[in-house]
């Protein structure tokens, strides 16, 4: 029987702030709260005192963790406030809660009232006084790109010197790509005369709808509030209907950096576009001019990316490899719909030859766990299915007479928890799969009840960060059952459903649009009782990984719900993968970190890139910030040549899998040439 849960890890664009605001407001007009705000506050606040899994309510402690991210949220990176601004605030610490149940939101609207005029004030004095200044480049400083750790600046003299220091290496940038002083200047007043028009547009339900996501937030990461144009826009989301490159973007203080390549989009096929790369300008068709993005509104950035279907954008981006410090470049793709096609799973066979003996290897990729729900609920027979296409893959793959199967779940989110659950059942005889409590602590099992299985063969799954919610399922019952050999990096660690409420039900307000709440209201368990939440699954080949828990995953919120665990549940353990076979591939991995120069090369580039990521100071000194950006480019250079050294050396292998440029997959079919060859010996 199916179960229409969805089990996806997704983001949703959000209204975010910082420099990402970055214009100065053409007019004095006060944004005011409408009275149907209030309302809708409100019943938010009841529905999640009431329904949230986390059963907290919205009270002192709330209030306090909400007002901290409301200003957050306006001032992300600490550029707009002061001390004392935030002092003024401090009424508030305490009552957001009370005042929220007496549909009381304007403690939202006073303190963007604040921040905007802090805003002029900021951008009057880049406008009339940094633009034009002649910056020594000689002097040796730094300027500091993530201010989240700083204290708030006492005085307006203060963030003189914050926003001297950021205008200075912008400028500094300008001046490495080759650009004049005019050049520059012209540049700059440009950038930020963009901002100045964008403020403007900035409505009521922007504030609004800011404020409520503080407070829905503060529940969990993935409890949001919808205002009537982000629900339109997560439904145009939810049914991958939008057009543009397949990427999703979120601010981090100055960017735009890509959170999540989308399977099947444009960026994901360009294989030009990573996580943590971070957009800097867009361009439109081949010839269009170069929009400098840098301290956009996010929401702003989107629209320049998005376009009709078939149309070219330009991407200039500072890759994730080499940081804010290295030499941007610029690319090009044409928008497209994410196809089903594209989201459906697919397959190929790897040869490789090991040891004096030949193997074939199946690969099936899925990009999602996805089904017609639609189709099945009208009976159609041939409806589409995550499970029903992997089967006819295995069948065709076993016609091939493959010797083992690798499933790549890198970069899927989720999706069906019901498909997540029968695909276990493709590689099981039967049993649970996954446990689900509710907020009433009811557990309920998710159980595969098909005695039949489509493949028993040697398995491996590959997994990365991204890989969450019923990847996570998927990936940590084949484990509990010793099914398969997880590969990759630790996933997302999402263990949390959410259901979407629709504020009309609860308020009758034909005059007034209301918005929508996405609720975390039930929490996923592994067969022997450990949540997924927070730790997600655990690779038993650990690869080479740049990203922290902390910079990308369910541990980045401090909101996030806890990991716990419940009780097991019993279920029968396969023969087929055991501690001392993991040992032993452990081992073998070892012995190839010593040998194999492609690897070694793979080490070294994800040990730069994490080093990239925490490095966030920027030399605002000319002949280092030169000099770093030719280091950067030594390297990429060095590692290109080695490319080549590699290719070259593995003479007499089939160069199948040897250049294959994919290294996490590359090692997933060595992995899966280890267990063969053991198996076979």
């Amino acid at each position: 029987m199916k179960r229409f849960v969805f089990a996806g890890f997704f983001s949703v664009t959000l209204v975010c702030a910082g420099l990402a605001f970055g214009r100065a407001p053409a007019d004095t007009t006060q944004l005011k709260a409408k009275p149907i705000y209030g309302k809708e506050a409100k019943v938010v606040a009841y529905i999640l005192d009431n329904n949230h899994y986390r059963k907290i309510s919205l009270n002192d402690s709330l209030s306090a963790t909400i007002l901290t991210e409301y200003i957050k949220t306006l001032d992300n990176n600490k550029q707009y406030f002061t001390a004392s601004d935030i002092a003024g605030f401090e009424k508030y610490r305490y009552s957001i809660d009370d005042l929220t149940r007496s549909e009381n939101v304007d403690a939202a609207f006073e303190i963007f009232s604040v921040f905007r005029s802090r805003f002029k004030e900021r951008m009057n004095y880049i406008m009339y006084k940094l633009i034009s200044e002649q910056f020594d480049y000689n002097v040796d400083e730094y300027y500091e790109t993530d201010r989240d750790k700083e204290p708030w600046c006492k005085d307006s003299r203060e963030l003189d010197e914050v926003w001297r220091k950021g205008i200075k290496s912008q400028a500094l940038s300008l001046k490495l790509a080759g650009k004049s002083q005019a050049e520059i200047e012209k540049a700059l007043k440009e950038r930020f005369e963009r901002f100045s028009k964008s403020i403007q547009q900035f409505n009521s339900e922007d504030v609004f709808s800011m404020y409520m996501n503080t407070i829905t937030e503060a529940y969990d990461p993935h409890t949001n509030y919808f205002s009537p144009k982000a629900a339109d826009l997560f439904k145009q989301q939810m049914s991958l209907s939008l057009e543009g490159i397949g990427a999703k973007l979120q601010t981090e203080n100055d960017y735009t950096k890509v959170a999540e390549v989308i399977n099947g989009g444009p960026a994901d096929k360009s294989k030009l576009v990573n996580i943590n790369d971070r957009i800097v300008g867009v361009a439109q068709g081949q010839e269009g001019e170069m929009v400098d993005v840098i301290g956009w509104r996010i929401d702003e950035v989107v629209k320049l990316i998005k376009g009709p279907k078939g149309t070219t954008v330009r991407l200039q981006i500072l890759p994730a490899e080499t940081g804010v410090t290295g030499p941007s470049k610029v690319i090009t793709l044409v928008r497209d719909k994410i196809k089903l096609e594209d989201q459906q799973a697919k397959k190929s066979v790897i040869n490789y030859e090991k040891n004096g003996k030949t193997l074939k290897m199946g690969v099936i990729t899925l990009p999602t766990f996805y089904m017609d729900f639609e189709a099945y609920q009208k009976g159609d027979p041939n409806y589409t299915s995550t499970t029903r296409d992997v089967r006819r893959l295995i069948k065709e793959l076993q016609t091939e007479k493959v010797d083992g199967l690798v499933l790549d779940l890198r970069g899927n989110g989720g999706g069906s928890l019901a498909e997540a659950i029968d695909l276990t059942g493709l590689f099981i005889k039967n049993g649970p799969v996954v446990q689900v409590k509710n907020s009433s602590n009811r557990v309920e099992l998710g159980e595969d009840d098909d005695s039949s299985i489509s493949y028993n063969g040697p398995l491996v799954v590959l997994t990365d960060r991204s890989s969450a919610s019923a990847s996570e399922i998927f990936a940590g019952a084949i484990q509990d059952y010793h099914r398969g050999v997880i590969v990759g990096e630790s996933t997302y660690g999402k263990g949390t459903v959410q259901t979407v409420v629709d504020l009309r039900r609860f308020i009758n307000d034909p005059k007034n649009q209301v918005g929508e709440l996405k609720i975390t209201f039930q929490k996923f368990y592994r067969v022997t009782g450990s949540s997924t939440q927070h730790k997600g699954v655990t690779p038993d080949i650990k690869l080479p990984t740049a990203l922290d828990p902390e910079q990308f995953g369910e541990s980045s919120s401090p909101s996030a719900l806890p990991w716990d665990e419940i009780k097991g549940t019993l279920y029968q353990k396969t023969p087929l993968v055991n501690d001392k076979t993991l040992a032993g591939l452990n081992k073998q991995y070892q012995d190839r970190l010593k040998t194999d120069l492609q690897l070694q090369r793979f080490v070294a580039e994800t040990n730069e890139r994490r080093r990239t990521f925490h490095d966030t100071k920027v030399s605002l000194n000319e002949t280092i910030r030169k000099k770093e950006i030719e280091e950067a480019e030594q390297k990429k250079a060095t590692n290109d040549k080695l490319n080549t050294k590699i290719v070259g050396k593995e003479t007499g292998t089939p160069t199948e899998l040897i250049e294959m440029e994919d290294e996490y997959l590359r090692e997933g079919l060595f992995v899966l040439s280890d267990m063969l060859v053991s198996k076979i010996g």
